[in-house]
């Protein structure tokens, strides 16, 4: 139904990591797209994967059994993020809590349990570190105003005193993780959690029986149905609620980087994951020509309407073939589940339908494309019709 994206493709490595600077959404460890694609990473690969867990809000965290092995951190943090997630399970908290939950420990004290210079210096209070600030401590580095010394030393109690805090923010699971965590920490670096939420939410799964792929629909956490506006645990959604007909390079279409997906035209276009718009524009047909304001036809060319936003860990998610200009430009921050535009049939398209791409590396080239299927459904928002 469409070709494979824009015309004329550009390398943005050097954007996209001029913009994840400021915006500190890549992720820090670097090499994200081959590590990305191990859905658990490094040694973690050897473990079970998100996709093919029980996907379970049920699953009850074992705190004291064998740990999952990940790259990035050792048995000790996975068994501190296993009671993070424990109490917000006690707690009645929705799995999106503890993925926010997770992230945020990760950000403040790389998941270990921090004193500071003159608690370090006691052997009444265990700890696993001392953190970079003079009155901060735990696994969130609470101040004083959060606790006692020892309440904030306790991975049980700090878990909670977040949670608190966290459930009293208004419609808190809406909120980006990146808001939902500033408002919790009031943090000096605001934007840093964003990086972590990709990691985080491999971690929920490894530890909760896949729950980052739950979503919360009529008060109820489901599984892998995260479409139409509802969030998964990992923070994506399915752009549009249709099934899948054209698939990733086909045989009969080795060059369609994407998948289409069919829809009535004007159906919304919600974008799949907090990040940032790089690309906002109609794509020239195979003439040069910005015809994207008609209907197009097979052989025309060109993307049409569309739009580019990159996620974090360097992830693009590319729209195509908007019945109209997008309701969003280059720069502005989009909510997972924010609608960007509707659905047409501009470019090289036979028939109203989305054209959906997931890149990775910050490439928005061919080379960094994808199969967005089973990257959709390990995320918890599978692309309906797509096995």
């Amino acid at each position: 139904m469409s070709e494979h994206g824009p015309r004329r493709p550009v390398r943005t490595g050097a954007l996209a990591a001029a913009l994840t600077a400021a915006l500190v959404l890549l992720c820090c460890t670097g090499g994200a797209g081959a590590f990305f694609l191990t859905e658990l990473g490094g040694d973690a690969a050897e473990q079970l994967s998100p996709a093919s867990m029980e996907c379970t809000g049920d699953f009850e965290v074992d705190v004291t059994g064998k740990m999952p092995r990940f790259a990035e951190y050792g048995e000790r943090q996975l068994r501190n993020a296993a009671v993070i997630i424990k109490v917000g399970q006690e707690m009645r908290v929705p799995p999106r809590g503890w993925v926010i939950a997770v992230a945020t420990a990760m950000q403040e004290s790389r998941l270990l349990n921090l004193a500071n210079s003159t608690v370090g210096e006691s052997r009444d209070i265990p700890n696993e570190g001392i953190g970079a600030d003079h009155d901060s401590l735990g696994l969130f580095q609470q101040r004083a105003s959060w606790g006692t010394v020892a309440q904030r030393m306790d991975p049980e109690y700090a878990s909670r005193k977040f949670y608190e805090k966290l459930l009293d923010l208004p419609d808190w699971e809406k909120l980006s993780l990146t808001v939902a965590a500033q408002r919790v920490q009031i943090s000096a670096f605001p934007d840093a959690y964003a990086k972590h939420e990709e990691l985080a939410a491999r971690i929920v799964d490894a530890l909760a029986g896949g729950a980052a792929r739950t979503a919360l629909i009529a008060g109820q956490e489901v599984c892998d149905a995260a479409a139409g506006g509802e969030i998964a645990a990992s923070g994506w959604t399915a752009p549009i609620p249709g099934g899948v007909g054209s698939g990733f390079r086909t045989a009969s279409r080795p060059g369609h980087n994407g998948v289409d997906i069919a829809a009535p035209k004007g159906t919304d276009i919600r974008v799949a994951a907090t990040g940032r718009v790089l690309v906002s524009r109609c794509d020239p047909d195979r003439r040069g020509r910005l015809s994207c304001d008609e209907d197009g036809w097979p052989g025309k060319g060109g993307c049409g309407w569309f739009v580019d936003v990159l996620h974090a860990q360097g992830i693009i998610t590319r729209y195509c073939h908007l019945v109209d200009r997008p309701l969003v430009a280059v720069g502005d921050t989009v909510q997972a589940g924010e609608v960007i535009g509707d659905v047409g049939s501009s470019g090289n398209s036979s028939g109203p339908h989305l054209h959906f791409e997931v890149h990775v590396d910050g490439d928005r080239s061919s080379r960094g494309a994808i199969d967005p299927v089973p990257f959709m459904r390990s995320k918890g928002a599978p692309l309906k019709g797509a096995g």
